[in-house]
């Protein structure tokens, strides 16, 4: 059922003259019908899915046409994707406007420009950086963000989607505290890492300490890291048995350390080699505390 909340009708001096995606237009003689998909007043929700330190996720349901998702992954950078999962996906790739629609209460606000996409055959829509961001921002303001499209399977119909503003507010507050919790690294930041060891010791550096915490957050809320591997190494200084006991000792710590973060013990393999395969002169301090390392390599399931 179509909502009442915006009503369908473009203003033409809001929009590129390229282009011809408008409600009502009329094109080569033929009236382009309308088919909208909008959740009405009853049906409008909005819901945090997932709020974690690595990932938060805003999702809405578009009744008869699919589910609306913004998405923010850790990373050095703040981020948002936008994604529609659609029930019936396009079967042709084809031009989409990107719109922002009044609602019914903003009686003489114009329609607004956002972009002009592209959808592609038999993907889910999706909207990335400055312009994912702009939906948002419309959103809060009480404003519908439409996607305007030709229908493939009838050519003289115009596709209408709308993501509604109603009972947004609440939901879009908790996805923004969600996003200042989220950790400033990505999995691609700490999935290869090389931390370093004090001397005769199984104690890292403080340094490397502060590494393998951040490595531990992003493990411990993450269900798709299937595989992690360690390797230690000692420098050459004192007996080859001597450093290679160091090094297994150094890979048992560790082996423990990443169980008690709940990953099971088939999903760790460590190998300590001891004195072989330096990196550096033994006959160099600097050199030798590159040799006293770990490498931790992280597996994450591929989706």
């Amino acid at each position: 059922m179509a909502s009442r909340l915006f009503k369908p009708c473009l203003i033409n001096n809001v929009l590129p003259g390229a282009l011809a995606l408008t409600v009502g237009l009329l094109s080569a003689g033929n009236v382009y019908a309308n088919k909208q998909y909008v959740a009405s007043l009853g049906e409008s929700n909005w819901a945090v899915t997932i709020d974690t330190p690595i990932e938060c996720r805003l999702q809405h349901n578009i009744p008869g046409y699919g589910l609306a998702s913004f998405t923010s992954r850790a990373s050095k950078d703040m981020n948002v994707d936008f994604e529609l999962e659609m029930q019936r996906p396009m079967g042709e790739t084809a031009p989409v406007s990107l719109l922002s629609m009044p609602a019914d209460w903003m009686p003489g606000e114009p329609a607004r420009y956002m972009d002009q996409l592209k959808f592609f055959q038999q993907f889910d829509g999706y909207v990335g950086g400055q312009t994912a961001w702009s939906m948002l921002s419309e959103l809060e303001e009480g404003r519908f963000p439409t996607f305007s499209f030709q229908d493939w399977r009838r050519q003289q119909r115009q596709i209408d989607v709308a993501l509604s503003a109603v009972a947004f507010g609440a939901p879009y507050q908790e996805f923004s505290q969600c996003l200042n919790t989220l950790l400033p690294y990505a999995f691609e930041d700490i999935s290869f890492t090389v931390l370093r060891y004090q001397e005769n010791s199984d104690e890292l550096t403080k340094a490397s300490r502060q590494r393998l915490t951040q490595i531990a957050e992003f493990v411990r809320y993450s269900d798709d890291i299937d595989l992690v591997l360690v390797a230690t190494y000692s420098d050459a200084r004192g007996t080859r048995a001597a450093n290679q006991q160091m090094s297994e000792r150094r890979a048992k710590k560790l082996r423990d350390y990443f169980t008690s973060l709940g990953l099971p013990e088939d999903r760790i393999t460590v190998e300590a080699y001891g004195e072989r395969r330096p990196v550096a002169d033994n006959e160099d301090p600097i050199g030798r505390s590159k040799n006293r390392r770990v490498v931790i390599s992280l597996g994450r399931t591929l989706l």
